[in-house]
């Protein structure tokens, strides 16, 4: 699993000319699902993000998690996270898992971030959606498992 993490003041995704889902300051999260992925990845990946000290404390430095200045998190499916550009100029995305079985590995991840108290809002799987955000730093880190391990 391959996500990427943006610590934001605000965050929105429209599908349609139609919000589906907004934050104020809190983490936009961009999940992308591989074949070898399994559930492991979700839990261990959502549990990473929800700790990460990457919100500044009282001294200014970053040291406080999502969970600690009581924000929230948006969570966008994205299975061009998995494109491959080792090769030629367009990117393969054999490795992105399946709609079928991703799907349910991001909900998992959703599941798993509720689970620790957080307000978690999502986009529509599948969907051509527009991401808003405005970026708090910018802060920008990516978070990657396998076989449910941290890489």
């Amino acid at each position: 699993m391959r996500v990427v993490v943006q610590r934001v003041r605000s965050g929105r995704v429209d599908v349609d000319e139609s919000t589906v889902g907004e934050i104020g300051l809190g983490l936009v999260v961009l999940v992308g699902v591989e074949v070898d992925d399994v559930a492991a990845d979700a839990v261990v990946c959502a549990s990473k993000i929800a700790g990460l000290r990457i919100f500044r404390d009282d001294e200014d430095k970053m040291n406080r998690s999502v969970e600690e200045v009581g924000g929230a998190v948006l969570v966008v499916s994205q299975f061009t996270l998995a494109g491959d550009v080792r090769k030629g100029r367009r990117p393969s995305f054999v490795t992105a898992a399946r709609p079928e079985a991703a799907q349910p590995l991001v909900q998992r991840f959703c599941t798993e971030l509720e689970s620790r108290g957080l307000n978690v809002e999502t986009g529509v799987f599948g969907a051509m959606m527009e991401v808003s955000l405005v970026n708090d730093g910018p802060v920008t880190i990516i978070v990657e498992s396998r076989d449910g391990k941290i890489l």
